[in-house]
Order: C-alpha cells, then sequence, then structure tokens
C-alpha cells in the first residue's frame, strides 16, 4: 500500500487537495493521517466528514517531531490493516512539518504492507514570493519533492509562467503540476482502482486505463491542470538488467510514477519483477512465475512534459534479445533495489554462491541519494 506524504507552507492547499482525492479516487478508499499544528485540529475536521474512522488525528505539533517511525507504524497499522478495505494512505503534514524527516520515518518504518509513495509539495503561486522570503528552507523542500503542485494559479494568472518556471528551477527534476482549487489527477498519485472488487492479479489493461467512479467519460472536463503524459509499454522478449538500470538512473524531469512489471528472462528465470517508481524513489519486488503466466514485460510511465516517442525509443533498447546466457552480475544493480524479504534474500544467497560474486547491496535505498 502507498504512502504518501501531503506537504507545504501554511495555506497552500494541501487540505483542499485531499478533499479533491477523496472525491475523485476513481474507486480507490484513502485513508489519511492529519496533522495540525494547532490544539484545535481544523484540518482534520475539514476531511473527517469524507473519511470517516479511516482519518487519524495528529493535534498541538509537528508530525514530525512528535512521534518516532516506531509510533508512526502504530498509525499505519490501523489504516493498512485489511479489514479497514484502503488502497491508499495520504499524510497530509502541518504547514510547519520537515518533510524530509517525515519520508526518513515512512523509510524506517518496519511495516511489511506498506511503501513510500512520494513526497507531494503543494505551493501557493500568490504568495510564493514572500513565503521564500520569511522561510528559505522552502527551497530545500522543493528540491526534495516527488511532485510539485503549484496552486491557486487562478489568483496568480499574469505572474504563472514565472512563478512555474522559478518552481522547476527549484527542483530536482521532480514533475510541476498546475493547479487551481487543488484539482490534480489522482492517477499522478496512486492507481484509481475499480469499484468491484477485483479477482486474482492485475491485468496490463488494470495497469493503465482509468477506471471507476468519475473516471469515465468527460468527468476530467471540471480539472483546471495541465493534462498528464501516459506511455504504455509492453515487450514480449525479455530486458536487459544493466540496459533498464541505465535507463532508470537517467529518467527525465518529469516523470513522477512507473508501475508494472519486467521479464528479466535468462537473467532470473524464476521470477518477474513487480517495479514501482514514484520521483527518485524505486523497488523492485520479485514473485515466482506462475503456471498460466505469460511472460512479458509491461510498463506504465506517468508524468508531465514528456517526450513519448523518445521514451518508448529508450524503453525498446533495454530488450536483451533474449539471450540464452545471462551476465552473472548483470542483476546486481536490481538487487540493490529489492527490499530485504525472503524473496529477496533467497535471490542474494543464490548470486552468493556464485563464484566470485560478492554483490554490494542497499536494501534501504534513500530516495534522495540512490538515483
Amino acid at each position: 500500500m502507498p504512502v504518501l506524504v501531503l506537504a507545504g507552507f501554511l495555506g497552500s492547499g494541501k487540505t483542499t487537495l485531499l478533499n479533491h482525492l477523496l472525491h475523485r479516487s476513481g474507486g480507490s478508499r484513502i485513508g489519511a493521517i492529519v496533522n495540525d499544528f494547532g490544539a484545535i485540529e481544523i484540518d482534520a475536521l475539514a476531511v473527517a466528514g469524507a473519511l470517516g474512522d479511516s482519518t487519524v488525528s495528529l493535534g498541538n505539533g509537528c508530525l514530525c517531531c512528535a512521534v518516532d517511525a516506531s509510533e508512526l507504524d502504530v498509525y499505519l497499522e490501523r489504516l493498512a490493516r485489511p479489514s479497514a478495505g484502503i488502497d491508499v494512505i495520504v499524510i497530509e503534514a502541518s504547514g510547519l512539518a520537515e518533510p524530509e524527516e517525515l519520508v526518513r520515518m515512512l523509510l524506517a518504518s518496519e511495516h511489511p504492507g506498506i511503501v513510500y509513495g512520494g513526497l507531494v509539495e503543494v505551493v501557493d503561486a500568490v504568495e510564493f514570493d514572500d513565503t521564500r522570503a520569511k522561510h528559505p528552507e522552502i527551497d530545500r523542500h522543493l528540491s526534495l519533492a516527488d511532485l510539485v503542485v503549484v496552486n491557486k494559479l487562478d489568483r496568480a494568472a499574469a505572474d504563472a509562467p514565472r512563478v512555474l518556471g522559478l518552481v522547476r528551477s527549484l527542483t530536482d527534476r521532480a514533475a510541476v503540476v498546475p493547479a487551481t482549487y487543488g484539482r490534480i489527477d489522482p492517477e499522478f498519485l496512486f492507481d484509481c482502482r475499480p469499484n468491484e472488487e477485483r479477482v486474482g492479479q492485475l491485468t496490463f489493461d488494470d495497469l493503465h486505463e482509468h477506471t471507476g467512479g468519475e473516471h469515465s467519460g468527460d468527468a476530467h472536463a471540471d480539472h483546471l491542470h495541465a493534462a498528464y503524459d501516459s506511455l504504455s509499454f509492453e515487450s514480449d522478449s525479455p530486458l536487459d538488467p544493466r540496459r533498464l538500470m541505465a535507463f532508470l538512473d537517467s529518467r527525465p524531469e518529469g516523470l513522477y510514477r512507473i508501475k508494472g512489471y519486467v521479464d528479466f528472462g535468462a537473467h532470473d528465470s524464476r521470477n518477474r519483477y513487480a517495479v514501482h517508481a514514484v520521483g527518485r524513489f524505486l523497488r523492485f519486488y520479485p514473485e515466482v512465475w506462475g503456471s498460466g503466466d505469460t511472460w512479458l514485460t509491461q510498463l506504465v510511465l506517468i508524468g508531465t512534459g514528456l517526450d513519448l516517442p523518445a521514451l518508448g525509443k529508450e524503453l525498446e533498447a533495454c530488450r536483451d534479445g533474449d539471450a540464452p546466457h545471462a551476465d552473472e552480475r548483470g542483476m546486481w544493480g536490481v538487487l540493490r533495489y529489492v527490499q530485504e524479504s525472503e524473496s529477496g534474500q533467497e535471490l542474494n544467497q543464490e548470486l552468493d554462491q556464485q563464484p566470485g560474486s560478492e554483490p554490494e547491496l542497499d536494501p534501504d535505498p534513500d530516495p534522495e541519494l540512490d538515483d
């Protein structure tokens, strides 16, 4: 289950954005941890009607200072338990929180059922210059973000190009999305699930189709935001792990999410690899091939301002031509992003048994440092 951190200075529009997601979730169920700075939990009250008992409210202090990773796990467990039926968790930080600490707490989480879903930073386009002048740390927050939502552009229309350009110059390849009233497409942030219960594994259509709820027909007509770009890639030839890692290490500005499955052929004939990337964060999850599975690589890339034909050609160049023999060290780059688990440990043990093999694994890559 992805856990997103929703941050931004006081009054930037975080609660408005969260409420928008709640009403445009496309069938996904959202749980929220809402952190108000004051003793009266106004933000929690604002979302409580939509979430009911799917809200955890933390008042009178910043989450990054009030709890540690183990305490955060307690709140995550309440929302991530199967009986809650939640698909995605959003942590709405207080306007004075330190987002880097929240991200570090999530990465340090020992909860096996959650994964980091990205840092979303909300910017008030009208007050941006004044906020930066008074709080220069905003620049550092933007440099850490995976997605930046430049909000309230309806009130700063004449100045919008300058503000958007300035924000882009302060990010580290993050996708920058203009918005009014916090209206961004939920597909940027999480998979919009169909309302009916799924049975079995995701199909490729599940990965890239917009399904459920108000995500049909012209349901996006009232979304005052730039449309996102989406590329679907499918290959019946395995991908070369070194080439794919080179592609992922150089993924372009604006490419926010990558999801799907990768077949590495002879490099690991036992497993396919689910891939989850958000901003600079990357994880692979090995899954044993089933007897009825079709051996395919199926990926969806989502972002803004992307050169889709160029990305498609780069992915095509990752094919390895069904090589019958594997480079014994070829998977090392991939395994750095396999979280230590039973399956991951088995894979590492298999490689360790090969002569001359001694991969240096980083079981918990830092999204800020490892790209």
